[in-house]
């Protein structure tokens, strides 16, 4: 039996053992994840050109030696963290790409603080590990590794694409009920198929009875409370320093919009995108946009403040500004280089959808210069 028939064999087991249906989410988590057979744990080549999806990683080492920059010349300067042990910490590296390329990037200044810096891989999974540890193997044991965030970090805690990947809820609207109703996941007819669960809606989708009114009937949302639970641990461990991520994504009131009728959730799979959710479980990635509003919220209730909440484009932007008042301090832009740049902040790549968001211990050294 292939492996794709074996996954789908092992979530219909877990739908007989739950009463004929499960949450999303549960399906999500084990499509994705399950050991030995989930997407993520098929190949480390479902990235770029040649995989199903293409990230800003992928697209050269530019990415990862502007966040060197940044972390060189930002996070180091940050408040507690001028001087002693500054630790970067990474979840959802897959095959360890970003912190090759930010690692090479932060050897090349080694004569700059590189000799307190320490690479911490947090990673729960022994397949992704294994790819991880294959390709960091030259850096010996300036990098580490762990299945759970640490208690306390020092540093930047770092993601790119990881808050999207977390598996969602998917809620519909009855305009009939006034309420929205959990979707969850059955077998019928010899497929997965939706299926109406009996939970109640979270109490913060509570609507104004005017919106209420003009609902359309099916108009669906997802939700992520993995995410955001994620989220906030990851801020509960930073002591000093910076939380940082990447993705694409919308603030909360930005959902509630005709164009997202039928929610975010998407499966893709060599580069084209789909709506059929439920088919080929192990086989093609499904991925949300992720709620930054109620991201950054958990965070700001562990104490953390704001950094930044923008556009990649201009993240970007200002480290490369910052790059250019420091002779020296970063490489020469070949005509390659140029091309990834504008491949990273371009409005029709990676510029527009992709935001930054970014809340930390105190204030930023930039956002005060």
């Amino acid at each position: 039996m292939d492996r794709s028939r074996v996954l789908v064999e092992r979530i219909r087991a877990v739908l007989e053992a739950a009463g004929g249906a499960v949450s999303l989410a549960r399906y999500m988590e084990m499509a994705l994840y399950e050991p030995g057979l989930g997407y993520y744990e098929r190949t480390p080549r479902i990235v770029g050109r040649g995989g199903d999806f293409a990230t800003s990683v992928s697209v050269g080492s530019l990415f990862g030696e502007l966040m060197a920059y940044w972390i060189e010349h930002e996070i180091s300067a940050s408040e507690g963290l001028s001087d002693g042990p500054l630790e970067i910490v990474e979840a959802g590296a897959h095959d360890g790409q970003w912190a090759e390329d930010i690692l090479e990037a932060l050897m090349r200044g080694a004569g700059r603080g590189c000799d307190r810096l320490s690479y911490r891989i947090v990673e729960p999974s022994a397949t992704r590990q294994a790819w991880q540890r294959e390709r960091l193997a030259r850096f010996g044991d300036r990098v580490a590794w762990s299945e759970a965030m640490p208690d306390r970090v020092r540093g930047v805690i770092l993601s790119n694409e990881l808050l999207d990947a977390f598996p969602v809820e998917r809620w519909r609207w009855s305009a009939a009920q006034r309420r929205w109703v959990e979707q969850g996941v059955c077998w019928k007819d010899g497929r997965f198929d939706w299926i109406a669960l009996p939970t109640s809606a979270p109490a913060e989708w509570n609507l104004p009875d005017e919106l209420e009114s003009v609902l359309p009937e099916g108009f669906v949302r997802e939700r992520s409370p993995a995410a955001v639970a994620w989220w906030a641990r990851a801020a509960a461990a930073l002591q000093d320093g910076c939380l940082i991520t990447f993705d694409y994504g919308l603030e909360a009131e930005e959902f509630l919009t005709p164009g997202r009728s039928a929610g975010t959730l998407r499966a893709y799979h060599r580069h084209r995108v789909s709506d059929d959710l439920l088919s080929s479980p192990g086989e093609v990635d499904l991925t949300a946009h992720v709620d930054f509003s109620a991201v950054a919220e958990a965070a700001r209730q562990e104490g953390l403040t704001p950094w930044y909440r923008e556009r990649q484009s201009r993240f970007l932007m200002r480290i490369l500004e910052a790059t250019q008042r420091s002779p020296g301090g970063f490489q020469d832009w070949s005509t390659p280089r140029v091309r990834a740049f504008q491949t990273l902040t371009h409005p029709e790549h990676f510029g527009r959808s992709f935001r930054v968001l970014a809340q930390g211990r105190g204030a930023s050294p930039w956002s005060r210069a």
